[in-house]
């Protein structure tokens, strides 16, 4: 009898192993917008497409608008391997140690989206994402939003309107330079907490791009927006590079393959969800929605312009160069 007890437990020990084996892979996904924004979309359109590449090997759990970490904390919970997943700012790699992402946060850098997408999608881009490695991360593109807005409680249809306002702004020092160029006090805040400090008069207002305006009720607090447009909103989707380092040649090809997928998605996404933001809150009656005048954008393109130059110290003046003649613009 002893023999075949011993037969029968090798064979539990390899069906146990075996059914181990084929447990699907995990990747939890965080990021700090809504479901419904561009992110939050393409974000479950990643995990759509991979869950179907890889007939259910890939579970993908996304956690939106804050629930598993807030966007002070997540970029260490990648690190860390809490999470695979993220899709920060481009202006949050500073902190790390990246300055060169804080490009994207320049005042009017990028003329349009025709623009940007030379430098995300090239050599430029391709060549910032490198630099992410030795941090632990790999970055797999770059996720538009849009571009960036003022809101207030008060009109700023030029940048004298802004003079003493208390603005909310991410955590960046290019975004701090811009906030001052127009004589307001940048604030910086997490963005779980932005309506409540709106709502409160904590702070008079905030940058951000439309589609976080609308889906995170922030015009609901803010009696007036202007289409400065003034700065890139848009994200880097990061993986932990540990984590990737061990996922079997097959399982890298999928998710670079949803990734591409998502992007493109996120691209349409975005462009549709910025006029839907707009018509809504314009038909809410709840806050005004301003687009300056030809002459009224020179003042605020004059105003802000100077921080590209006042920063390439930081960023690199190398970069921005490249940057500008990528874009067209005189160096």
């Amino acid at each position: 009898m002893k023999p075949i007890l011993t037969l029968t437990a090798a064979l539990g020990l390899a069906l146990s192993g075996f059914a181990y084996a084929q447990e699907p892979i995990t990747i939890k996904f965080s990021h700090v917008a809504a479901i419904d924004t561009p992110k939050g979309q393409a974000a479950e359109y990643f995990k759509q497409q991979l869950e179907k590449r890889t007939n259910g090997r890939v579970k993908v759990e996304v956690f939106a608008n804050s629930t598993l970490y807030k966007d002070k904390e997540e970029l260490e919970a990648l690190q860390l391997g809490s999470v695979q997943m993220l899709a920060p700012v481009a202006g949050k790699f500073g902190p790390l140690g990246v300055k060169e992402f804080e490009a994207f946060d320049l005042p009017y850098i990028f003329p349009d989206e025709a623009a940007l997408h030379r430098v995300t999608r090239g050599p430029i881009g391709a060549s910032l994402l490198k630099k992410l490695e030795p941090r632990g991360m790999i970055g797999l593109t770059y996720w538009d939003a849009g571009f960036r807005v003022l809101s207030s409680n008060k009109p700023m249809h030029v940048p004298d309107d802004a003079k003493g306002q208390k603005i909310r702004i991410n955590s960046s020092k290019v975004n701090q330079a811009i906030i001052r160029s127009i004589g307001a006090i940048p604030q910086t805040m997490a963005f779980s907490e932005v309506y409540q400090a709106l709502q409160t008069g904590v702070v008079d207002g905030a940058d951000g791009n439309l589609a976080n305006l609308y889906t995170q009720k922030q015009y609901e607090v803010q009696k007036h927006v202007t289409l400065t447009r003034h700065t890139y909103s848009g994200y880097v989707v990061v993986i932990n590079k540990a984590f990737w380092d061990k996922l079997p040649a097959d399982i890298k090809t999928a998710v670079t393959g949803a990734i591409e997928d998502s992007t493109a998605y996120n691209d349409q996404v975005a462009e549709e969800d910025e006029a839907k933001a707009v018509s809504a809150m314009k038909a809410s009656g709840k806050t005004t929605i301003y687009t300056p005048t030809a002459a009224e954008k020179a003042l605020w393109v004059n105003a802000m312009i100077g921080v590209q130059n006042e920063l390439s110290p930081r960023i690199g003046k190398d970069l921005i160069t490249s940057i500008r003649k990528e874009t067209g613009q005189a160096n």
